[in-house]
């Protein structure tokens, strides 16, 4: 069985920081967020793994490489422009040849990995092994509809009146008939070729797609909100962890990794937490479901609730929550007169600023 793994996204509902970084290699609880699929793929027993890039191919190729240190072979496929994920299985049809495979999303995280749903389609072997999970906003997603007997009817995408609340999860099984599904389609008024209407064609078909209900926690991490939720989630499972240095004036409180090279100079933390490594911490406080990548100076600041990347400063700016912060990012105080907020942003960016 072989693994496709959409990396191509231009992830444009997490700009700025997606302006000048692939949104696959966000990190969440300091770990890229592509890198959970890779890992949740080999530990299904899966190797040869197809990743499909487009504008930041560079960025991809150099965090995953040829994929050993995951345990996996790696064939990077190249996509000229994001035209639907049934556009992604028909480019990589010679990688996949006619061996059953597992389609995920680079951006999508399934708590508790899917070795589960690997077995299950093994064994079963239906034409095509779909994951639902119940949502609050069907109309974001595409929608299953089920018959009495808990059959796929019909698949909608994003649609305004939506025929349930179920929606698929990123990560679907198919066998070697979504190829012929996949030739047949035309593509959408988005101008994609849509894997809900190739599922479709399936079922139309008269072929077997078997419905998973997803009862753990999954969530697509394109936007702010869900990224620092799926931070939050992940950090409730961290063991306490001190491989950095921290002083006698220092405190570290609850479930806390402090990695190699980090320093905490009359600092708290309040877990559960991740400081990376090479990052310092100065008079400051990192309160619970914080990460904190590597390479980063925080100092008189509290900063709670929030995404840090690697190498930014934060210095001297009162408290921080429900915040992402970029890499590079430098947030400090100014004296000069006339006092004022004094910014440099970047499109699509979104600043908070409490009243004086």
């Amino acid at each position: 069985m072989k693994a496709l793994v959409l990396a191509g996204g231009s992830g444009t509902r997490l700009r700025p920081i997606t302006h000048t970084s692939a949104k696959q290699l966000v990190p969440v609880a300091n770990k890229p967020v592509l890198f959970y699929g890779l890992e949740a793929i080999a530990d299904a027993g899966i190797t040869d793994v197809g990743i499909i890039v487009g504008e930041t191919a560079a960025e991809i190729e150099a965090a995953v490489g040829d994929g050993s240190a995951l345990g996996i072979e790696v064939t990077y496929i190249r996509q000229e422009a994001p035209l639907g994920l049934a556009h992604a299985v028909l480019i990589a049809r010679d990688f996949l040849t006619d061996e059953p495979f597992v389609m995920y999303l680079g951006d999508n995280l399934i708590i508790g990995g899917i070795s589960g749903l690997v077995e299950e389609f093994r064994r079963t072997e239906p034409d095509a092994l779909i994951l639902l999970t119940k949502v609050p906003n069907p109309s974001s997603f595409g929608v299953a509809e089920l018959g009495p007997q808990g059959q796929i009817v019909r698949l909608v995408e994003k649609p305004a009146d939506p025929p349930s609340d179920l929606a698929l999860v990123g990560v679907y099984l198919f066998g070697s008939a979504i190829h012929e599904a996949v030739r047949a389609i035309k593509p959408s008024g988005r101008g994609e070729l849509e894997i809900t209407e190739a599922i479709q064609w399936l079922v139309d078909g008269g072929h077997e797609v078997a419905p998973h209900l997803v009862e753990g926690y999954w969530k697509d991490t394109g936007r702010l909100d869900d990224m620092l939720e799926t931070n939050r989630h992940l950090l409730e499972s961290v063991e306490p962890d001190v491989r950095g240095t921290v002083d006698e004036h220092s405190t570290i409180v609850g479930r806390v990794v402090i990695e190699e090279g980090a320093s905490l100079v009359r600092s708290t933390v309040r877990g559960p937490a991740i400081i990376g490594r090479d990052t310092r911490l100065v008079d400051s406080y990192v309160g619970p479901f914080t990460s904190i990548y590597y390479a980063c100076t925080i100092e008189r600041t509290e900063i709670e609730y929030s995404i840090v990347l690697e190498r930014a400063t934060i210095r001297g700016i009162g408290r921080i929550e429900d915040s992402l912060i970029g890499r590079d990012v430098e947030v400090v105080p100014s004296d000069a007169r006339p006092k004022a907020h004094r910014l440099m942003l970047g499109d699509h960016s979104r600043v908070s600023v409490a009243p004086s």
